[in-house]
């Protein structure tokens, strides 16, 4: 018998048979994320525990035959850190994806990394409490978005995964289990171990149980939509918005480009006049939620004062069914850059007063690399999406570099929140800090010693 068939017998006992695939019964989309022009390799198998033992196993059985593990969610990724690699394992942990616990009395759920943020949100509407968390897919999986500390439109308001993530179960390379937190918001009680696990795309430990916080679910919404003049324009009117006491949900920017394709996609008609159409080259959309109409009412009308007196060329407040199916299409605006041959996806933060001077120095970048970048983004927390189209490799990677080196300069990093992975490797290598850089790879030594986890994502363990 060879290694390999050892190895195959091992993990068939440890999960059982159907649940492990190799060769031919591989699923092609067990083997990529969503990130644009990857090619995955070929995996020696793909793994699906339903335990926390399970995961214990496979591991243990991955250190014993030196295969490397690429943990996986729903592949909703956009940075290859789910991708395969050459006579890998991929553990997916679309079986282990229960709720274990709804706590109402302490505001925290206890699930298993494969459930989704839409079985999630089903099972947190029968005790009024929501995870508030949308990165904009809500197939992906809780512990993917672990992983990539996923973030999305509702950052301005409750933060990214990290300010919700209470706690983990978490198997390490060796194969020990460690539980990192709890039902509580704080501890002081030596290194957080927790945060850093957090966004460190499955290249430390793999998460098998997540402590979440969940908040009051809201009753009422207001979508208000402004057209500007100029992205200047509206990184002006944003702090205004944010500093005004109503705290809005989400504070969502899009450029012409983007409002026209994200329109178009959907099908929907806003109703902006053509004389506001040909003048605006971009908008902001701002959502709010409470629990009384009133209120809301009230709070929209502060901030359509607010976006008119910030130079908004005009306001609309869109009835509830048209703002919730613009906000629908705007979180699809990956799909429909895909749909349209992008080639490649951005998701740069600045601060937000820079939001402004960043798009305007990549309009100019653009241009003189001939090429198209559309935009949108979270105004509230200055995160720019942009979707680039260059189908030149080589002018497309000096563009992308000069895009992310400019995110850099502004004060900004190149992710803020689609992670590492692969794709982003080589920018993040050249435009990081090699002392950083350093410190990252001896914290994957100290968990990861062999180098098994997610090998060769985020940085390469030597230059």
């Amino acid at each position: 018998m060879t290694s390999t068939q050892a190895a195959m017998l091992r993990l068939s006992e440890a999960v059982g048979a159907a649940n492990v695939s190799s060769g031919a019964d591989i699923n092609v989309d067990d083997t990529h994320d969503e990130a644009l022009g990857l090619v995955p390799g070929h995996p020696l198998a793909v793994v699906r525990p339903a335990t926390t033992d399970d995961v214990v196993a496979v591991v243990n059985i991955a250190t014993e035959f030196g295969l490397p593990i690429t943990a996986r969610g729903s592949g909703t990724g956009l940075s290859g850190a789910a991708a395969a690699r050459d006579g890998a394992l991929i553990i997916a942990f679309d079986r282990m994806n229960r709720v274990l616990e709804i706590d109402p009395d302490n505001g925290v759920a206890v699930v298993e990394p494969g459930i989704t943020l839409a079985e999630l949100d089903e099972a947190t509407k029968e005790a009024g409490l929501i995870y508030p968390i949308s990165p904009g897919e809500s197939s992906a999986s809780l512990g993917g978005n672990v992983n990539t500390n996923a973030g999305g439109m509702r950052a301005v308001k409750y933060g990214v995964t990290r300010h919700q993530v209470l706690g983990l179960e978490c198997v390490l390379a060796s194969g020990d289990v460690i539980q990192t937190g709890g039902k509580f918001v704080k501890a002081t009680s030596g290194y957080d171990l927790t945060q850093l696990i957090v966004g460190s795309e499955g290249t430390l430990a793999l998460v098998t149980k997540i402590v979440l916080k969940l908040v009051p679910r809201p009753r009422s919404h207001a979508v208000i939509l402004a057209p500007f003049l100029t992205l200047t324009s509206v990184s002006q009117a944003v702090p205004k918005v944010v500093m005004c006491g109503v705290g809005p949900l989400m504070l969502e920017y899009l450029d012409m480009m983007g409002m026209a394709a994200t329109t178009q996609g959907a099908g929907m008609d806003l109703g902006i006049p053509d004389d506001i159409k040909e003048q605006a080259l971009a908008y902001l959309v701002v959502v709010l939620e409470g629990n009384d109409d009133d209120r809301i009412g009230d709070d929209a009308a502060q901030v359509a004062e607010v976006l008119s007196n910030a130079g908004a060329l005009d306001v609309y407040m869109l009835p509830v069914a048209q703002g919730r199916e613009l906000i629908d299409a705007r979180e699809k605006a990956f799909w429909t850059a895909k749909a349209h041959g992008a080639n490649d996806i951005v998701d740069v933060v600045v601060p937000r007063a820079s939001m402004g001077d960043y798009v305007e120095a990549v309009a100019q970048l653009a241009a003189q690399s001939q090429a198209l970048v559309a935009g949108a983004g979270h105004a509230g927390d200055g995160n720019v999406h942009l979707s680039v189209f260059q189908p030149d490799p080589e002018k497309l990677h000096v563009l992308m570099m000069d895009i992310l080196a400019t995110g850099v300069r502004l004060g900004g990093a190149i992710s803020a929140e689609h992670g590492i992975g692969v794709e982003k490797k080589p920018y993040f290598m050249a435009l990081e800090d090699p002392v950083k850089i350093d410190l990252m790879r001896s914290i994957k030594k100290v968990f990861d010693p062999d180098s098994i986890l997610n090998p060769g994502v985020i940085f390469d363990l030597a230059d």
